[in-house]
């Protein structure tokens, strides 16, 4: 499958791992005890939302209108939570008397006013009250723009109580997030809140922040981290009833693809390739992650010998640029071509088309593993799905 010759574009490609997302999928559901709505943002690509569904896993973390839409058309029957803290009154409008949305989440009381207001004081609204929670833990810090801080929370919660039909609690530990404790600390400061309002309180939401692997960056196995959260949502005590939700999305689609990119021009060790931080390789250039890598079609016993690489992207922008390290064979040249993994989350997305260069196409490959995995070992490892990519 990996030669040179496999290059059909001129520009870089995904290869999409349907055996990689559905060892995650099952994954999560067989150990999560509570139920899994996936971040629509991190791939909302057809055929990541049509598995996903089709695999079990029926809510879905929504963000915006445009998400909205996508959804209802791929899994109409699909419960979407609205989970965006802020929204324009438009678009609380429409999802609810539209799209059907009667999930919000919310961080002040004039977020409060602007959902009651568009909806018409609506009696069928299931609220969740977003606070703060550091993210000391995390890769990307989510706690500066959204979230509620405890002193107030709980009065807030007060304040939503009698408009919301079922009322929930969320947080976030932030993104790639990489110690369970991180976790336990955001369930006892929610915790702490709910007792504090002394109201009822039908959800709590642990949102997303569940780590994939990378070099360099590698988590405790993903059970410590349900673990983690069980022990401490059981020990609340506040009540039996209460729903236990998570929103995770690089976990489940990380190891999903690999995006496949042509060497244009070598100087030392920098490495010119027909991608970059305006396509798909945003998170390799400003968070500087750095990805799993592979040369492809290289029989040489000499190409053993690894050395460093940075990566420079096709624009002519000089922030185009991945410093790495990536480890590559010291023989690489102009024409090789490099297998990037973990290129499931985000890297779609976020991908632009600034200098022209065009967005990507995805071609499906049954039995490849990823570069990396969180899963290997796991009874959900290399199992079949039949999933038609796009």
């Amino acid at each position: 499958m990996f030669n040179n010759s496999s290059a059909m574009y001129d520009s870089s490609y995904f290869l999409f791992k349907p055996n990689a997302l559905n060892n995650a999928i099952q994954f999560f559901r067989a150990n999560f005890k509570g139920e899994v709505l996936y971040a629509v943002k991190t791939n909302p690509e057809d055929h990541i939302i049509s598995a996903l569904y089709n695999s079990g896993i029926s809510n879905f973390d929504v963000a915006s209108l445009g998400e909205i839409k996508h959804l209802r058309q791929l899994a109409p029957k699909a419960t979407l939570y609205f989970m965006h803290p802020v929204k324009s009154r438009f678009a609380i409008r429409e999802a609810y008397y539209d799209y059907d949305i009667k999930y919000f989440s919310l961080d002040s009381e004039e977020e409060l006013e602007k959902i009651l207001n568009e909806t018409n004081y609506a009696t069928d609204l299931n609220l969740f009250v977003r606070i703060a929670i550091p993210n000391n833990y995390a890769e990307h810090s989510l706690s500066e723009k959204f979230g509620i801080n405890l002193h107030e929370a709980h009065t807030l919660l007060r304040k939503v109580r009698p408009h919301a039909q079922k009322l929930g609690i969320c947080f976030h530990v932030g993104s790639q997030c990489m110690h369970p404790d991180a976790y336990r600390i955001g369930i006892r400061m929610a915790s702490k809140v709910i007792k504090d309002a002394n109201v009822p309180v039908e959800y709590f939401n642990v949102g997303g922040g569940f780590p994939s692997i990378y070099p360099g960056m590698m988590p405790p196995p993903l059970t410590e981290y349900f673990d983690a959260i069980h022990e401490e949502f059981t020990g609340m005590n506040i009540n039996s009833e209460m729903k236990l939700l998570s929103e995770p999305g690089r976990a489940l689609v990380a190891e999903s693809s690999s995006l496949i990119v042509r060497v244009e021009l070598r100087k030392k060790n920098n490495l010119y390739i027909n991608d970059g931080t305006y396509g798909s390789l945003f998170d390799a250039g400003t968070p500087q992650f750095i990805f799993p890598v592979r040369l492809l079609g290289n029989s040489n016993p000499a190409s053993t010998d690894l050395l460093p690489f940075s990566f420079y992207g096709p624009t002519c922008d000089s922030l185009d640029y991945m410093k790495g390290p990536f480890y590559l064979p010291n023989d690489i040249k102009e024409g090789d071509y490099i297998e990037i993994g973990q290129m499931g989350a985000y890297a779609k997305t976020m991908s632009t088309s600034f200098n022209g260069f065009s967005q990507k196409k995805e071609y499906s490959i049954s039995h490849e593993a990823p570069l990396m995995t969180m899963y290997q070992g796991t009874e959900f490892y290399e199992k079949p799905l039949e999933i038609i990519a796009a």
